[in-house]
């Protein structure tokens, strides 16, 4: 009999052994163990030194091998690979709406983020709305599938043009609406038209709902409409997603004759135009939104109380007709059935409001004050080129030198103690130079605006 064979069948006479005894109780000796089973003492330990690798046995020297206590599996001990097969590559990519998402670390100022700071977020107001809203007969029963009556005539309203109660539907949220939207207009592993660049979240969204992004450029007016119908010649597209007013990230706001032959190029494509309306609120010179000059069904608008009021009011609208609005309804109703009432009593009891219009002109001034000082900031930063001043909103799309590596300032911005968005994740394919993304609405104030263009520029200058 070879050694390993005898190792082995001393291995297995020693677990039986193990079997037996309770955690804690001590073998045999190993010079017992010889003379029981008439083996060398290189066999003995290297039998023990098999069921020590086992986790069976632990060996105490000087006082001899004890039965070892058993142990819990950790989740890192699980065999969970096999998922990767069943999964295949129906990846959805989180990465950048977490880190659009994610609160900056203690002491670095944030010029990133979407929604309203503490202090201008009308918290008391809409606590009181929830209040009232909370107090309604029949606050917590079933609401109607599509949404209130009175809050989808608000939302048609806002819409303008011929936009009635019956052409909304309430979901939760806009990112919710994006994902409706994608699903029910376009068959999986189809293309979509997008601006380039664009909204992170809608190209996740996209992903997640296999379909894949072609770019359409755009220029400080938005989209290029003669661009935009070569593109639908080339790739078959039937679904375009834009933002056309106050684009994020590049702060572009549709001009009205844009407006106009982008409808035009989308009804001779046979095409859907998804309006992004996230901004409409965050300025006071918005001009009517793209689907109220639609009468053909072709504009699927979104509209948000989100950004306007608070994270955690989760009420948007999805505005359209035909065949496409019961698609939308139907993939709401099998996904989360409704939003939930008191969430749509409380934002209907607030923008019936008079709180509701002085808060956004509380908001408007705001912006003013903080677009206008992170834009002079960013103009007196060497190697920042400011691509435009937008009308209102929260960013500023920043262009830099062609030399410079975006993730590697990112993470120098970060570390000097001010975080912004890097450009790339705002593309669907490869972007045209290194960018950045600056937001003034998180800061705390006007000072902290400074001191956190005041950092970024050097982290700049020593990474150029």
């Amino acid at each position: 009999m070879n050694n390993d064979s005898s190792i082995a069948i001393l291995a297995t006479a020693l677990r039986d052994e193990v079997a037996r005894l309770r955690p804690g109780d001590r073998l045999p000796s190993s010079r017992e163990i010889m003379r029981r089973h008439g083996v060398s003492p290189v066999t003995v330990s290297r039998a023990i030194g098999r069921l020590a690798a086992e986790g069976r046995v632990v060996s105490r020297p000087g006082s001899g091998v004890f039965v070892a206590k058993p142990t819990q599996p950790t989740k890192d001990a699980r065999d969970l690979e096999w998922q990767t097969v069943a999964l295949g590559d129906r990846v959805v990519d989180d990465g950048p709406v977490t880190t659009l998402l994610t609160a900056p670390p203690e002491g670095v100022i944030p010029l990133t983020g979407g929604y309203l700071p503490p202090g201008l977020r009308p918290d008391s107001q809409l606590a009181a709305a929830a209040a009232r809203a909370v107090r309604r007969p029949d606050a917590w029963a079933l609401p109607p599938l599509n949404g209130l009556q009175e809050l989808r005539r608000w939302f048609a309203s806002q819409a303008g043009g011929d936009v009635t109660a019956t052409d909304a539907l309430i979901v939760s949220g806009g990112q919710s609406a994006l994902t409706h939207a994608f699903r029910a207009l376009a068959a999986p592993a189809t293309q979509i038209l997008v601006e380039t660049p664009t909204y992170p979240g809608a190209l996740s969204a996209a992903k997640a709902a296999g379909l894949r992004a072609a770019a359409v450029p755009m220029d400080r007016d938005g989209v290029r409409p003669e661009l935009l119908a070569e593109a639908f010649a080339v790739t078959g597209a039937r679904v375009f997603y834009c933002q056309p007013t106050l684009h994020n990230p590049t702060g572009a706001t549709l001009t009205p004759e844009r407006r106009e032959q982008v409808l035009q190029v989308a009804r001779a494509a046979g095409a859907f135009v998804i309006e992004d309306d996230f901004a409409r609120y965050l300025t006071d010179q918005a001009p009517a939104p793209m689907v109220s000059a639609d009468a053909d069904g072709t504009v699927v608008h979104i509209a948000s109380l989100t950004k306007i009021l608070s994270p955690s009011l989760r009420v948007a609208a999805v505005i359209a007709r035909g065949p496409a609005a019961r698609r939308l309804r139907a993939s709401q109703l099998v996904e989360s059935f409704f939003v939930a009432r008191p969430l749509q009593e409380t934002a209907l009891e607030f923008v019936s409001s008079p709180a509701w219009p002085r808060h956004l002109k509380a908001v408007h001034t705001e912006i003013t004050a903080r677009r206008d000082a992170l834009a002079a900031a960013i103009v007196n930063t060497p190697g920042c080129e400011l691509h435009l001043v937008p009308r209102g909103g929260m960013h500023l799309w920043v262009r830099l030198p062609p030399d410079v590596d975006e993730a590697a300032l990112v993470e120098a911005a970060k570390r000097a103690g001010a975080l912004v968005s890097p450009g790339r994740i705002y593309y669907p394919s490869e972007p045209p130079g290194p960018r950045i993304r600056v937001t003034h609405m998180q800061a705390a104030n006007l000072a902290e605006l400074a001191e956190g263009a005041r950092r970024l520029g050097q982290a700049l200058a020593n990474t150029s």
